[in-house]
């Protein structure tokens, strides 16, 4: 849009100002509104209806009680590209194993979850960055004049500015020698002469062709932020050369690379060596100009953002026209208290028209008490779904055949959950080195991880013999997805199985 065209919006923006200071008041007294509803310690839920007409869903979650918390998913587990419904990713992630408190054990009970930011419609694939239980998933883009909504281990919330990775700052270290080797980037397909690392998120396997080299390192801890000196540390599992697409178990990384870069991995591992990688991103404000003094070190979750509306308490003055125009929203908001999730529904002219993000931006100084406020991807993909029940009316309609219509979810990239982690429990039915035999009638799935969410590896036959092997993490026997699993060796395989297949 030229300048000319935004000072044409500027008096109607004036004007809707003035408008707003009647519709939201400063008292969230007007309206018919419904009081915030505990849904589980530290995660509430809250209905408002309010002259407009507007509807909206929100979630707030207490920043001070340490058993709550917020991730974010990823459609199908893989940012190779996939897209799922919210309700299918809540399903996806509930009841998983999390890193939440710096340690593997502990599962996720989603109980809030929103859609997240825009993606490419064609292959899944999320625009921006993410960061999805401490691993580093998809880099944000190189100078672009924001990141995404973040939220650390340290229970900080920010919202990024402009990031530059410096690539001699993303580097592998091997420990055995000291040497040094840049890598180019994570979770993208390798280009020629490139060294590449892929996490478990971003497919079963690396996708890659059966040239170069493939170190697989298991971690003592995701693949996080972490600038050097600091590091992510791990152990040499396997040598891989001239073999490509490598399964990636769910605790470990593989390093990937091809032509001149392969031979700097070839002189410098070997099956056992320790291995660290060290991830920096340097942080500016959204002119890229000057620093940020938010740090990205260690963020726990994140997922790209577009518009922020409410920097400090101050209503921010947007002039594009997607700002202006009222549309279905959804948008993150916060303040030293809380962490809010909100949706609103739009198109609907006798009941929710929808918002601008200057109404988005009073809503939440007004009737929330936030500081701080950004939108995620709006329109047919706003999308709140609590405890599995989908909240809001999605603006995505079919017709059906009786010529009647209804709301549906619509497929996304990703998405941003409120999370409480249940404890860690364990199974004491085997020991390490005991010997086990696959007893279903059929065929069972061994997995990359430890939990149905997890791709299958292979499947082995009835009556196949193994070896309970003792996981480096101490998740032996791990509670997840309603059961219990082991880490197994069978013959060439190595994968997690549930213990109602083994005895």
């Amino acid at each position: 849009m030229s300048i000319r065209e935004k000072n044409q919006f500027r008096p109607a923006l004036i004007g809707l100002f003035l408008l707003l200071s009647f519709v939201f008041p400063q008292s969230n007294s007007t309206g018919e509104e419904r009081a915030w509803q505990t849904i589980v310690t530290g995660i509430q839920y809250r209905f408002f209806i309010l002259p407009g007409p507007f509807n909206v869903y929100v979630a707030r979650l207490d920043r001070n009680n340490p058993q709550v918390t917020i991730d974010s998913s990823i459609a199908q587990g893989r940012v190779s590209g996939g897209l799922e419904t919210v309700r299918a990713m809540a399903e996806r992630y509930d009841e998983s194993v999390s890193y939440w408190g710096e340690q593997w054990g502990g599962r996720s009970q989603v109980v809030v979850a929103i859609n997240g930011f825009f993606y490419n419609p064609e292959t899944g694939i999320p625009s921006s960055g993410q960061i999805s239980s401490s691993w580093y998933v998809k880099r944000f883009d190189e100078r672009e004049n924001g990141s995404g909504f973040a939220w650390t281990l340290e229970r900080a919330a920010f919202i990024g500015g402009c990031v530059v990775h410096n690539r001699s700052r993303q580097v592998i270290t091997f420990l055995e020698n000291g040497e040094v080797q840049p890598f180019d980037d994570i979770n993208v397909p390798r280009a020629d002469n490139k060294v590449i690392l892929y996490t478990p998120q971003y497919d079963a396997t690396t996708q890659t062709p059966d040239e170069g080299i493939e170190v697989l390192v298991e971690l003592d801890r995701p693949l996080m932020i972490l600038p050097t000196p600091g590091m992510v540390t791990g152990a040499v599992l396997a040598v891989r050369d001239g073999q490509g697409s490598t399964p990636i178990p769910f605790d470990a990384i593989v390093i990937s690379a091809s032509g001149s870069a392969a031979e700097i991995l070839r002189k410098n591992v070997q099956i056992g060596d320790p291995i660290g990688i060290s991830q920096e991103i340097r942080h500016l404000d959204p002119s890229c100009k000057e620093p940020n003094t938010n740090e990205w070190s260690k963020t726990f979750a994140s997922v790209g953002a577009s518009y922020v509306f409410l920097k400090d308490g101050v209503i921010q003055r947007l002039g594009e026209t997607g700002q202006i125009l009222r549309s279905a929203r959804t948008a993150v908001a916060y303040n030293q208290d809380f962490i809010y999730f909100f949706v609103v529904d739009g198109r609907d002219r006798l009941n929710s028209l929808g918002m601008s993000m200057v109404e988005l931006a009073v809503f939440s100084k007004n009737y929330l008490g936030a500081s701080w406020g950004t939108a995620l991807d709006g329109g047919g993909s706003s999308t709140m779904v609590i405890q599995g029940q989908l909240k809001n009316n999605p603006t995505t309609e079919v017709q059906e055949e009786n010529s009647s219509s209804r709301h549906i979810e619509r497929a996304v990239a990703n998405g941003l959950m409120m999370v409480n982690i249940l404890p860690m429990e364990v199974s004491t039915r085997f020991d390490p080195g005991n010997a086990v035999t696959i007893t279903a009638d059929s065929e069972v799935n061994m997995r990359l991880g430890p939990g149905t969410n997890f791709p299958v590896l292979t499947t082995l036959l009835p009556g196949s013999k193994g070896v309970i092997i003792d996981h480096a993490n101490g998740l032996n026997g791990i509670l997840a997805k309603n059961l219990n699993w082991w880490k197994v060796s069978f013959g060439e395989y190595e994968g997690w199985v549930s213990e109602e297949y083994l005895r």
